[in-house]
């Protein structure tokens, strides 16, 4: 026996910890597997008994560069720190761990409880210092002998994903072919993909497209890979990120891209996580080959999305980008430029997009260089475009029904793709069923249930099928190309009719005007020069009316200040300024919010402090009661007022929206406060009279104290 091995060693457990990286292993390399579990037998000959050798093999096909995952090892630390392990028995150092800081954890581990080490080489002392060195040299090499054999194999695959040989899960409408990407072979996958790009080119955003193939019930494909096994096809409604991730990616172009994430490790929450980033720059790429395959796109049609993509973001469009047409009613979103300074003007709505504006970006002094409003110069715009596309009606109209006839083709086509899959799906599962013997009930009942399902499918999608037909016009009569024809000979028809969207004009116009420039003039009249930039590199002229400053008159901020100064509510002051006929800069009556900014624009302090309250007077001009000044001249509960108000005895009067509630004491409604006051729910400043009412009375006339206290404002 060993002289390392004393009796209190014997006395514990002596713990065979068995690991291989993955499961392939542990498939092919069984002689290693054996090896392991004969560490068994080594424990019996070294003194401990049957009873006191137990074997950890939870870890098998689990790597050792790290403790999360590996529950075997975790017990295996747990049992040693609470010393009830006499020797730990490996076949090597690097079946315990590949980690040098879990090597070492391990150690001290070990030397605190007076544990051993027993490996092929021998029996090894954490506490004695030449064991514990030699143990640490066996640590660091198990982990250097990692580090080599993953540069290694990374390193093979960096230089295959140079050379365009890596095989890597294709995306959806590729497949790998004798190891270079090819189209999908499945049509209805290639069709789909094609029409996702070319309503990006009509539609011009990523939400769309998605709108586009919602609205016509199209599923789009997803074909999962897996290893050594057939890829799966599903389909399904097309999300916005996944026309994102299609949108973006350049192997739909034709290249062959590697690397365009990178992982890197982060601590997050006291544990380390792998943290996977896109690598925007294609100088960070690892590998971008252009025409290693066939291509959906062209590059040039791809750099083209990525830019329109990178307008279309929100955050963006405040930079002076043009953007995806969106539903405002401004017409030169995206295409005014300021005549002054150059940016690019941007549409600003206000009062509920009411009033709209076309304004200049910020000067980096912070001030607005200039603005104007939308309306004069949009009709003007929209009177130089019908002139414009006038003149090739018949032109016009013949590719305007091409194109309709274009887009329901495609419609139909994917929808006939659909139905072909989901009769295939059904005739299968019919020739499975046929093909079974009748006598094996439990596979035919297995193959009935699926052929049923798979022909309700069909049924489903054949109904839908029909019902987009009827819905969305997929084919077109002869009436319905007779009526294209004569729209498409009359713009200005189309152009407003209450179906044609905001959105849809801009789209109309962005065919044939590249930018709008807009100069603001003084003299002789004041006017807004419009220079309309047309995409053959012509230039047009025009001047629009520019109305003159809306600036408040003084009588009016001058009634406002009098009127704060004396504590009047916002609500009050635009009461008082509509009574007096008063206008706004624009012509408009006031309401709180138009008195709210005035004051804030011209520094005038606020009639009442934030949360303050004042008292409305007892009656106004009418004789009607403030519900207070009600209350206390005929001496009744106001909780009692307020249930009335709510179960409609009594209907409060209001002049205004937010303006204070009045109420008109009629005979009826004095009546009912005799009656109250005669039940003693009177004020509970009244002497309450000695005899009381009963409770189910006293709830039917007033309800609890608090739970009416909100009905009035």
């Amino acid at each position: 026996m060993n002289t390392k091995i004393r009796a209190e060693h014997l006395a514990r457990t002596a713990i065979v910890y068995i690991r291989q990286s993955t499961l392939l292993q542990v498939l092919e390399h069984r002689q290693s597997t054996e090896r392991q579990y004969n560490l068994a037998d080594l424990a019996k000959r070294l003194g401990w008994g049957v009873a006191q050798v137990q074997v950890i093999d939870e870890d098998l096909g689990l790597s050792g560069a790290s403790v999360a995952q590996r529950t075997g090892f975790q017990k295996l630390a747990a049992e040693v720190s609470l010393g009830r392990v006499g020797a730990i028995l490996s076949l090597e150092v690097s079946r315990l761990a590949r980690s040098s800081a879990d090597w070492h954890r391990l150690l001290d581990l070990c030397a605190l409880s007076d544990t051993l080490i027993i490996d092929d080489d021998g029996v090894y002392d954490p506490n004695d210092f030449n064991d514990r060195l030699v143990l640490g040299m066996k640590g660091t090499m198990s982990d250097a002998e990692r580090h080599l054999m993953r540069l290694r194999l990374q390193g093979g695959k960096l230089h295959k994903a140079r050379k365009g040989e890596l095989a890597f899960p294709p995306p959806t409408g590729y497949v790998f072919d004798d190891g270079i990407l090819a189209y999908d072979p499945d049509e209805q996958v290639q069709k789909a993909v094609r029409l996702l790009f070319q309503r990006f080119r009509l539609d011009g955003s990523a939400y769309g497209v998605v709108r586009y193939f919602a609205r016509h019930g199209l599923l789009y494909p997803s074909r999962h890979a897996r290893k050594d096994a057939p890829a799966e096809l599903v389909w399904r409604s097309l999300s916005h990120s996944r026309a994102l991730a299609t949108l973006r990616s350049p192997i739909y172009a034709g290249a062959y891209a590697y690397g365009r994430r990178q992982q890197r490790s982060v601590l997050a929450d006291g544990t380390v996580r792998r943290r996977r980033e896109v690598l925007v720059s294609r100088d960070k790429w690892h590998t971008l080959l252009r025409d290693a395959h066939p291509g959906y796109i062209t590059w040039e049609d791809h750099m083209e999305n990525l830019r329109r993509l990178d307008e279309n973001q929100a955050k963006r469009l405040r930079l002076h980008q043009r953007g995806a047409p969106r539903n405002g009613e401004a017409l030169l979103q995206g295409l005014a430029l300021c005549g002054k300074c150059g940016r690019r003007m941007h549409p600003v709505y206000q009062g509920d997009g009411r009033y709209v504006v076309y304004e200049c970006a910020r000067r980096p002094d912070a001030r607005t260089c200039w603005s104007v409003p939308n309306r004069h110069i949009d009709e003007k715009l929209v009177e130089v475009f019908l002139e414009a596309m006038a003149p090739p009606e018949l032109d016009l109209s013949l590719a305007v029904l091409k194109e309709v006839e274009h887009q329901a083709a495609d419609v139909d086509r994917q929808w006939k793709l659909r139905l072909d899959r989901a009769r295939y799906e059904a005739e299968r599962a019919e020739r499975q069923y046929n093909a079974v013997e009748p006598e094996n009930r439990n596979v035919a009942r297995t193959l009935e249930t699926r052929w049923n399902q798979k022909l309700d499918e069909m049924a489903q999608v054949e109904r839908e099928h029909a019902e987009a037909r009827r819905a969305r016009k997929l084919e077109l009569s002869s009436d319905d190309k007779k009526a294209i024809l004569a729209l498409a000979r009359d713009l200005r028809t189309v152009w407003n009719a209450p179906t044609t969207t905001a959105a849809e004009k801009k789209k109309l116009i962005r065919l044939i005007i590249q930018d709008v420039v807009l100069s603001p003039v003084d003299v002789p009249e004041r006017t807004t020069q419009v220079k309309i930039l047309w995409k053959t590199g012509a230039v047009t002229e025009v001047f629009a009316a520019r109305p003159s400053t809306c600036k408040t008159p003084e009588n009016v901020l001058a009634l406002i200040r009098e009127l704060a100064s004396k504590r009047h509510a916002d609500v009050e002051i635009a009461e008082e300024l509509n009574r007096r006929g008063l206008k706004s800069g624009r012509g408009r009556v006031f309401t709180k919010q138009a008195v709210t900014m005035l004051r804030s624009e011209y520094k005038i302090s606020a009639g009442r402090p934030p949360g303050g309250h004042l008292p409305l007077p007892a009656r106004d001009n009418l004789g009607r009661y403030s519900l207070r000044a009600m209350a206390a001249r005929y001496g009744i509960s106001e909780h009692v007022v307020r249930y009335w108000v709510e179960t409609g005895v009594i209907t409060p009067e209001r002049d205004y929206q937010g303006g204070p509630f009045w109420f008109a004491v009629t005979p009826p409604v004095e009546a009912r406060i005799a009656e109250a006051l005669r039940r003693g729910y009177g004020s509970r400043r009244r002497k309450r009279p000695t005899s009381r009412p009963s409770t189910h009375r006293r709830q039917a006339a007033e309800p609890h104290p608090h739970s009416h206290r909100r009905v009035l404002n």
